[in-house]
Parts: C-alpha cells; structure tokens; sequence
C-alpha cells in the first residue's frame, strides 16, 4: 500500500474529543492535584515548592502518557490488532498497574548519575533545580507531542537535569562520560531496534509468507515464534517489571522465561493448527494468528514501562519532597505512595486525553502496519532491552520502538519487488501506447497528403483524429501513472526527518529550558 494512501485512511478516521474538552479536563486533573497537596502539606514550613512540584509532576506524568506510551500500543493500533478505545483502555491499567505493583520503593533523585549533588550544599538550590529540571521537560514532552514527534521521556529529563545543574554549579557539575554514553544510545537505540526488528519480519517472510503453502507453514513457525516472543518478554518482565516484588539475576531470569515459553509452545501448537483450519492460505489469514499475541505484547509492554518509566520519570518530584521535608539532599530517596499516584494517574489521563496523535503517528504515518510487522516491532521491543541491559548500555524504549518501525518499513522497500514490477508495466504501457499514437498520426499525415481525397478517405481522416485524440488521453494517463509510480514510498520520509531531528535536539533543548526556568526562579526567589 502506498503512503499516500494510508495518509487517506487517515483523514478518514474517527475524531477524539474536542480541544477545548481535552483542555479543561487537563487543567482539572492539575487543579485537583493542587488543591490535594495544598490541603496536605500547606501547614508544613517551606511548603511552596512542593505544592509547585506536585503541580509540575502532574503536567509531566501527563506528557508521558500523551507522548511515551504511544509506543507500546502504537503498532498494536496501526495493524488493527487493537481499536484506538481499547489501546488506551489497557495501556492505561497497565502502565498503572506497573506502576503501583512493581514501580520500585526508591528512585535516583539525580537521573542516572548525570551531575554529582556535592557541589550543590544549599538545599534550597537544589529544589530549584529539580523544580527547574521536571518543568522543562514536561514542556519539551508537550512541544513533541504537538508536532506528532516520539522522543525519549528519559532523555528529556536527562536534559532538565542537566542544564538546571549546569546553571547551578558550572560545567562541573556534569559527568560528562555518563552524557557521552547517553548521546551514543541515541544511535544504538533505533539501530538495534530497526536490525532486529526487520531480522523477524525477513525471517517470517521467508519462512511462511514465502512458502506455497502458508498454512503448513504457520503451523511450524507460528507456535515458535509466539513461543519465543514469550520467552523475551518473560525474561523481561522478571527483570525489568517484578523487582520490586523479588530481584533475580539476568541467567536465572533466563532460564524461568525459557520454561514458561515451553510451557506456552505445547498450549499454542494446538490452537494454531485448530484456528489454521478456519483461515485462507494467504497472508491476511496468517496475520490473524497474531491479534492475540499483540494485545498481549501491548498489555505486557505497558506494564513494564510503567514499572520502570514512571519512577524515573517522577524522580525529580520524588526529590524535590525529600528535599522539603528533611532540608537535606539526598542521592536516592524513597517513593511516596502519593507521587506514584499522581505519575500513574496522570499517565493515564494524558494518554486518554493526547495519546491518540502519537499513537497514529508511532502505529500507521511513517509506515503501514499489519499484525506480522508489528510483532516484530514488538520482539524488537522486548529483545533489544533485554541486550542492552546486560551489556550496560543506556538505550531508549522510544528510540527502539520507533527504530522498529523505521527497519520493517525500510526492508519492505528493499524486499519487495511488486514496485519494480510496477514500474515497468507502467513503462512498458506507455511505450505501447505511444507507438500506437504514432502509427495513427503517421496514417493521418499520408491520408492528409492526397490531393484528390475520396470519401473514404474523408471518413478514414474523422476516424483517424478519434483515435489520435483517445489515443492521446491514455499516453498522458500512462505518463501520470508512471511518475507517480516512481514515488511510491514505503516509509514517509519526512516523519522520519522530523523524528530524527527531535531525537538530536531534545537533550540540548531541553537544558537549555531548564537552565532558563532555573535562572527565573533563583531571580524571583532571590
């Protein structure tokens, strides 16, 4: 399918509420959350910036919910394995969900180690900073969202942090090799999402949608792949989502994900083969065996971002309530239970009120999606943190997600021979129908060319300009045809352009940001 037509299906889908509704729920979630911390700590000393900073991680955990979890339900939605309504449903109870059972008891106040606390002694300071850090990039998260760009929540708070602790204490304070490793998963993040992402749908076209028999095929392949997609997010679960509940070592994590996916391998065969009688040999009857699976991959997905996103996400809150309540500064503090509540409720009342726009954009704008394509975005998910992790490398969920979408797209391109063959039916129409054209005009000229014309000859003239003029119509409907079969595209480039471009800028803008923020409030405190 071309581009330009899943542009169309677009324009054609169904329309979310109106803005100014969306707006004034928004706004009535930050007032409640307003009206709660001030009614809870307005009698406690120096209680300003902690009412603010609730106020601000409302706005952020909105943000992420508008912005960051498009990525888990996005491919589910652009390949129809999910309704918008019910991606939204379940993205939201998971990423609660995860939040609440597994989200972790104590968070780093300074986001991944970027700045060292020591060179900041005034308590006071601090509070700006992070107050300075977490406005920043809810606003840079608001701004991407608006312009339909996926970007990283992670590097966003990166940013803030950064730049709000450059403009407290210098270029010192900045622990540059943590940065350097940060800017490098910029490039690692989408690369490793986009090889393995199109390494499962190469592998899936090869060995099933390329075979004679898809059918026979699936019966194999399918049960294994779903076997191995269980093993992945398993092992990923354990690791990354229950360590909360129970800590468990990457081999053991392993080893207990490799059982359940046995387990798992001998319940599906049978339910494969079963629903394989009730479907055609092609490949839309394949993709159906792979709804089930997305929803679950959507489900499980969400779940660990909420496990292991929110609470970073709402460090700076998280700090900022230390920091009130023990005048100290502290480099990891606990989560209170009301924090998480406003990072995970705010998640799901961003995602229900913006998700929609990020969602479309993640799930069918830069490419078309089927449920095939997107479970290997979703294996590509699942995998590629699981490899990092354990080699220590800082990547974004974002950055592999979208990445995914980019490598399906791009080997489709590659793969798929149906546009060359299109091209040149085109070419080869167009030269037909030119010869013709050309015979007729030269008739026409020796027709013409009689001096003593007969009415045969009258008649083979009238004759021959109708054809000439029919004739003239195809040759330009052909030549049409033929540009724009040349532009076919199986990625949008320019949402590619765009994506990336945020993607380098949002570390820089947002500190720039924050620095800014920073120095308003130490000139209005001061």
């Amino acid at each position: 399918m071309d581009i330009n037509i899943i542009e169309k299906i677009d324009e054609a889908s169904s329309k979310s509420l109106p803005s100014f509704t969306k707006l004034f729920l928004s706004f009535l979630f930050i007032i409640l959350v307003f009206l709660w911390s001030y009614i809870t700590y307005g009698t406690m000393p120096n209680n300003t910036f902690l009412i603010i900073g609730a106020v601000f991680g409302a706005y952020m955990a909105m943000n992420i919910g508008a912005n960051d979890v498009a990525n888990n339900v996005g491919p589910a939605v652009g390949s129809k394995a999910m309704t918008m309504m019910w991606a939204i449903i379940t993205a939201a109870i998971f990423e609660a969900l995860g939040a609440f059972i597994a989200g972790g008891d104590v968070v780093q106040t300074i986001k991944k180690g970027i700045i060292n606390p020591d060179l900041i002694s005034d308590p006071q300071v601090f509070i700006w900073l992070m107050t300075a850090a977490l406005l920043s990039a809810a606003l840079w998260l608001n701004f991407a969202t608006a312009i339909g760009a996926p970007v990283s929540t992670t590097h966003s708070i990166v940013g803030g942090v950064m730049g709000s602790g450059i403009a407290a204490a210098g270029f010192s304070i900045v622990s540059w090799t943590t940065m350097g490793k940060i800017a490098v998963s910029w490039i690692i993040s989408p690369i490793l999402g986009g090889i393995i992402a199109a390494s499962f749908l190469y592998f899936i076209k090869r060995k099933i949608i390329y075979q004679r028999s898809m059918l026979d095929a699936s019966k194999i392949f399918v049960p294994l792949l779903i076997s191995l997609m269980t093993w992945a997010f398993s092992t990923y679960l354990i690791l990354k989502g229950i360590k909360k509940i129970i800590k468990i070592d990457f081999l053991s994590a392993l080893a207990l994900g490799l059982g359940i996916a046995i387990i798992v391998y001998f319940i599906i065969k049978p339910l494969i083969i079963k629903a394989s009688l009730k479907i055609q040999n092609n490949r839309l009857g394949i993709n159906s065996l792979f709804t089930i699976p997305l929803i679950f991959a959507a489900a499980l997905l969400s779940f660990a971002h909420g496990a292991n996103d929110v609470a970073n996400a709402i460090g700076p809150l998280a700090a900022i309530s230390d920091a009130v309540i023990t005048s100290g500064i502290s480099t990891s503090v606990d989560i209170p239970f009301w924090v998480m509540a406003i990072g995970a409720l705010g998640i799901a009342v961003g995602l229900a009120l913006y998700g929609p726009k990020l969602i479309k954009t993640v799930g069918s704008e830069i490419t078309e999606l089927d449920q095939i394509r997107a479970f290997s975005i979703a294996m590509a998910a699942s995998i590629t943190v699981i490899i990092a992790s354990q080699l220590g490398l800082p990547v974004s969920s974002t950055h592999i997600a979208v990445g995914g979408v980019f490598g399906v797209g791009f080997l489709r391109e590659y793969l798929d021979s149906s546009e060359s063959k299109y091209i040149a039916q085109m070419r080869r129409r167009f030269k037909k129908d030119k010869k013709i054209l050309d015979k007729y005009e030269d008739q026409l000229s020796e027709v013409e060319a009689i001096e003593k014309k007969s009415k045969a000859d009258y008649k083979k003239i009238v004759e021959l300009y109708n054809l000439i003029e029919s004739k003239q119509d195809l040759v330009k409907e052909d030549k049409k045809n033929f540009k724009l079969a040349k532009r076919i595209k199986y990625v949008k480039r320019d949402a590619v352009k765009k994506i990336i471009a945020t993607w380098l800028i949002t570390v820089p803008a947002a500190a720039l940001l924050s620095a800014s923020i920073f120095f308003m409030i130490k000139g209005v405190m001061s």
